[in-house]
């Protein structure tokens, strides 16, 4: 580790361990949050130079990763079920089966396909930011350093794909039964 980063982790290391407590309400997993964090502050040690505050970087990090964290525990939770005691039905009735229905599969294509052609009628700069963010998972940073843009500009272009795609969805007078508003 460089002298740097060694300052950065000496000055922040505190905050960041109080921020993931408090993200995780647990010692334990805190501790585990924490160590990724470090590690992706490690990963990206070449942007350290570029960055005004430091301490937000960090925090954005940190909330970067527990949302990571909570969305991958979250899918993982959909296929482990614990049975209660007083459960009268066995517990194979109630995970969901691997396979789909052939209506859930004409469901999810129609769905698929209609997603397709509205991100189709973005404008180019938005339909690119948002194939790079979900379907090749390029991080915030690497689609910056692709598109030559900042973070930010990549963040706002997302949020403004995003409003665009939910406002042509939402106007679409046929696609009533799938887009739920909220």
């Amino acid at each position: 580790m460089n002298e740097t980063l060694e300052t950065i982790y000496n000055e922040y290391h505190k905050y960041i361990y109080h921020l993931c407590l408090k993200l995780t309400r647990n010692q334990v997993e805190a501790e585990d949050l924490m160590q990724e964090v470090w590690v992706k502050v490690v990963r990206y040690e070449s942007y350290v130079k570029e960055v005004d505050h430091v301490k937000a970087w960090l925090t954005t990090i940190c909330m970067n990763t527990f949302r990571d964290r909570y969305r991958k525990n979250v899918r993982r939770s959909k296929h482990v079920v614990i049975q209660p005691d007083t459960l009268e039905v066995p517990i194979l009735d109630l995970i969901p089966a691997d396979t789909m229905s052939a209506e859930q599969i004409l469901e999810l294509e129609d769905m698929s396909q209609i997603v397709q052609e509205k991100i189709s009628q973005l404008d180019a700069i938005y339909q690119k930011t948002v194939l790079y963010f979900y379907v090749h998972q390029y991080s915030l940073v690497e689609i910056a350093e692709i598109m030559k843009v900042s973070i930010g500009t990549v963040k706002s272009r997302l949020f403004r794909a995003k409003q665009r795609l939910k406002e042509l969805l939402t106007s679409d007078n046929m696609l009533e039964e799938y887009v739920h508003t909220a």
